[in-house]
């Protein structure tokens, strides 16, 4: 690989770690991810801040890589079944408090993808607050990523001599 190909890739793996901001709310670890190879949806995730004294809520999400973007959560049914539902009301992002966007939780729902979410590439979307506004945010597309496994790698210390022991839990 070239010096100039190495730089580049340094400088867009720096740009990936670095949070951003408007009007004290910080984004921070955005990702997405297409729920298949030829899916027509997929999602975005992340940590949103609110670094003010002021509640806020994200509102909307808007991008052109869909048809529709909306902001979901998951709902349990009277059957036990997890659904996806629309959350017109938004998010609450307390005060010096923050919000996670998660697989399984929370999330910005992309439908009727434009085109296809390529693992490395990147996708614009400009999220609305009620108080701080809009914002736009560069998200990166990993298709690789696997929050279950960064967690229990992030447990690798821990003794785990008791697991398993009904009587110590």
């Amino acid at each position: 690989m070239s010096f100039k190909s190495t730089l580049l890739a340094g400088v867009a793996a720096l740009s990936f770690a670095l949070p951003a901001f408007a009007d004290g709310i910080m984004i921070h670890d955005p990702y997405a991810r297409a729920s298949a190879m030829m899916s027509q949806s997929g999602a975005a995730f992340m940590e949103i801040m609110n670094q003010t004294d002021t509640d806020d809520r994200l509102i909307d999400a808007r991008s052109d890589v869909a048809e529709r973007v909306e902001l979901h959560t998951h709902q349990e049914d009277a059957n036990g079944v997890m659904r996806m539902i629309h959350v017109e009301e938004g998010f609450a992002i307390p005060a010096g408090g923050s919000h996670a966007l998660a697989r399984g939780g929370d999330h910005v729902m992309f439908l009727g993808l434009n085109q296809p979410f390529e693992h490395g590439e990147e996708i614009e979307v400009t999220l609305v607050f009620e108080q701080a506004g809009e914002m736009t945010v560069t998200i990166p597309i990993d298709l690789e990523r696997n929050p279950m496994r960064q967690q229990m790698q992030g447990h690798g210390q821990m003794n785990h001599g008791n697991m398993g022991n009904a009587a110590s839990d």
